[in-house]
């Protein structure tokens, strides 16, 4: 039989005055725990105050939510406690409940998994004081022998992107480049002293002594992946550069042309040139920058391959 709430209530109300002894011999229609069961339901529904129920706690801002995920992402050791106790200096009163739910919504695992995986970006920049790059790249002069091809290694210190020439050899061997490394890590103006990491690719150039030299000093090589020229793109970068800008529209006879070609460049790098990376900011200046007094100068290198206005 199906009943109506109506009846539902009539027989649920009469049921509750047996009780449930007396129930199991009297019951037909239903069992006595159904009877019993939408006597709770009468119960439940007179003294319900659902209706009546405010809009209860107000969510969390979405000002402050960005706040929390913005701790926890540049804070990956931070939990809980810690991202409350920094939220509590800044003016809001949070929960840690509040936190986790924030956090957990937003894919983000608690303080111990997000701490465990250190990934690139975040490593470089905790050494970005004292991370250098080291690359090789071949340039061809054309000399009354024919074609020759020289090598230059250029030495890069990546948070004030300055760049260093290390050398220009026909051939860089194992020979040359030892006392390029002694050269290179001396205390006394060389451009690794008091440098942490060099990155280096896996050119044959890079042996085990020119390694060694350098952890002598405290300079640890670091060998990337092979063909992953990304994980050295500062450097890279200035190679194609140079390229770009002046070797392929150049035809170079003879070694002192190479040299003051590259020597032209660096210069212009450092002082002339405004850096994308640095907020087009000049690496060197020698003017100060956005002065607007005066006419309009240009400084021409190269026979106005390079022009640099101030």
């Amino acid at each position: 039989m199906r009943f109506s709430e109506v009846q539902k209530r009539r027989l649920a109300a009469k049921a509750k005055t047996i009780g449930l002894g007396r129930l199991k011999a009297l019951a037909q229609v239903a069992s006595p725990q159904t009877l019993l069961k939408w006597y709770r339901d009468l119960i439940a529904r007179k003294y319900d105050g659902g209706p009546n129920r405010g809009p209860g706690r107000p969510s969390t801002a979405a000002e402050l939510k960005e706040v929390v995920l913005r701790l926890a992402k540049e804070n990956r050791g931070w939990g809980y406690p810690r991202i409350q106790g920094a939220l509590a200096h800044l003016g809001h009163e949070i929960g840690r409940t509040t936190i986790r739910e924030i956090l957990l919504g937003a894919g983000l695992a608690p303080a111990p998994e997000r701490r465990r995986g250190k990934p690139w970006k975040e490593f470089l920049r905790a050494h970005w004081q004292g991370l250098s790059a080291v690359d090789v790249f071949a340039v061809a002069v054309l000399s009354l022998g024919g074609l020759q091809r020289y090598w230059v290694m250029v030495v890069m210190e990546w948070c004030p992107r300055r760049v260093t020439i290390a050398g220009i050899p026909v051939e860089p061997t194992g020979a040359w480049v030892e006392p390029v490394a002694r050269g290179l890590a001396d205390g006394f103006g060389g451009v690794l002293a008091g440098q942490r990491y060099l990155i280096h690719d896996r050119g044959a150039v890079f042996t085990e002594k020119f390694r060694s030299l350098l952890a002598a000093v405290d300079v640890e090589t670091l060998k990337l992946p092979a063909r992953a020229p990304n994980l050295n793109a500062h450097l890279e970068r200035w190679i194609r550069g140079i390229r770009e800008e002046c070797l392929d529209h150049l035809i170079l006879f003879s070694e002192a042309s190479l040299r003051k070609v590259v020597g032209d460049y660096v210069a212009h790098f450092h002082r002339e040139r405004p850096h994308q990376g640095l907020e087009n900011e000049i690496i060197e200046p020698e003017f100060e920058p956005r002065n607007r007094a005066g006419q309009i100068q240009c400084r021409k290198r190269l026979g106005g391959l390079l022009k640099y206005y101030y």
